[in-house]
C-alpha cells in the first residue's frame, strides 16, 4: 500500500464528496508533469489524502487504476486543461476531525521530503500540485492526527469487482472493436454505471433520495432520460442521472415511479401499492426540489417514460 496526497482545491468534486480523480496527461504546453504521471503509479487499496483548503478533509481508498476519459463537468473550474486526461476511481470518507497540517510542522517536517513535497516548510500548501506521493510514516501521522478508524474505511471501502467490473466492461469493448475509439469507450461504461457519466452524477447527487443510501456501492448511476433516447451529449451528462438504490432504480426504470420537479414521488396505477409498502417507500414523502438541469430530463420520464 502507498500513501497519495491530492490537492482538490482548483477541482469541483469535494464540494459534493465524489469517487474520483481526474487530471490532464500534460501541461498546457504539451509537456509532462510529474504530478498527473502519478495518476497513472496509483493503484487499487492505496491511500489518498485530500487536502482542501489548508486542512486534510477526507481519506479515500483507491479503486481502479488510471484510465484515459474525457474530462468530467467540473463547471467553472479546468476550464484551461485538455478534454482527455486520467481517470483514478477513489472513494473517499470525510473526517470529523480534518486536520491543518500548519498546526503540526514540528512533526511533519522531517517527514516531507527534498522533493514533490506537498507543502511549504512552514506549512502553507504548494501552488501547482495535485497528487503526490508521501511516505509511509508521514502517511500514518495523518492517520494518527485525524483520530481516523482506518480499519473502518479501509473495511467500508475496499475495492469490489462486482457483476459490472473493469474486466467484464473490457470484455464488451474488446467483442465490439471499440479499442482507440475513447467516445464509444465512454459511452460503454456509461452504460454500464462506470466511467464519466457516473462522475458527472456524483458532481450534482450525493445518494439515493428516496433511501437516503449514501454507500456507492450499493447505489446505481441510473440515466432520467434513457440511454436509448439520449443523444451523445445526454448520455454523458451529470444532471441525466440519480443515484438510486437497486429496488428504487428498477421502478424508476421501468416508469413505475417518477418524481415532480419539486420532490414529489409519483405512483403508477400499474405498480401494485403493496410493492412500496413491501420495500419501505413512502408514496407521501419528498425527496428534495430537483436542480434546474435535471427538470427538462425529469420532464421528458415523466412524459415517456412513467405508467400514468
Amino acid at each position: 500500500m502507498r500513501y497519495w496526497w491530492v490537492n482538490q482545491n482548483q477541482t469541483y468534486e469535494f464540494e459534493v464528496p465524489g469517487g474520483f480523480l481526474w487530471s490532464p496527461k500534460t501541461r498546457a504546453d504539451g509537456a509532462r508533469n510529474y504530478f498527473y504521471q502519478t495518476m497513472e503509479e496509483v493503484r487499487p487499496g492505496d491511500l489518498v489524502f485530500s487536502y482542501y483548503e489548508t486542512q486534510i478533509q477526507a481519506i479515500g481508498i483507491v479503486q481502479r487504476q488510471a484510465v484515459t476519459a474525457p474530462k468530467p463537468n467540473f463547471r467553472t473550474a479546468g476550464s484551461n486543461w485538455s478534454d482527455v486526461g486520467w481517470y483514478v476511481e477513489v472513494e473517499f470518507a470525510k473526517l470529523s476531525n480534518p486536520v491543518k497540517p500548519k498546526n503540526h510542522m514540528d512533526e511533519i517536517r522531517p517527514l516531507l521530503g527534498d522533493k514533490y513535497a506537498p507543502l511549504q516548510s512552514n506549512g502553507n500548501g504548494l501552488q501547482g500540485i495535485y497528487l503526490t506521493e508521501i511516505s509511509s510514516m508521514f502517511g500514518e501521522l495523518l492517520v494518527l492526527l485525524s483520530r481516523a478508524d482506518l480499519p473502518t474505511i479501509q473495511h467500508e471501502l475496499s475495492p469490489v469487482l462486482g457483476d459490472e467490473s473493469e474486466y467484464e466492461i473490457n470484455l464488451e469493448i474488446e467483442a465490439r472493436k471499440l479499442d482507440g475509439d475513447l467516445e464509444k469507450i465512454q459511452m460503454t461504461k456509461s452504460r454500464r454505471g462506470q466511467g464519466i457519466f457516473k462522475a458527472n452524477v456524483r458532481l450534482i447527487e450525493n445518494q439515493c433520495r428516496v433511501t437516503g443510501v449514501s454507500n456507492i456501492k450499493h447505489l446505481r448511476a441510473s440515466h432520467i432520460k434513457p440511454w436509448a433516447a439520449s443523444d451523445n451529449d445526454e448520455k454523458l451528462d451529470g444532471y441525466n442521472g440519480l443515484l438510486l438504490s437497486p429496488h428504487v432504480d428498477h421502478l424508476f426504470d421501468r416508469g413505475f415511479i417518477s418524481f415532480n420537479d419539486t420532490g414529489g414521488i409519483l405512483v403508477s396505477k400499474e405498480l401494485n401499492p403493496t410493492i412500496l409498502d413491501q420495500w419501505s417507500i413512502h408514496a407521501t414523502q419528498n425527496v428534495g426540489e430537483f436542480k434546474s438541469g435535471q427538470r427538462p430530463y425529469l420532464e421528458y420520464h415523466r412524459e415517456i417514460v412513467f405508467q400514468t
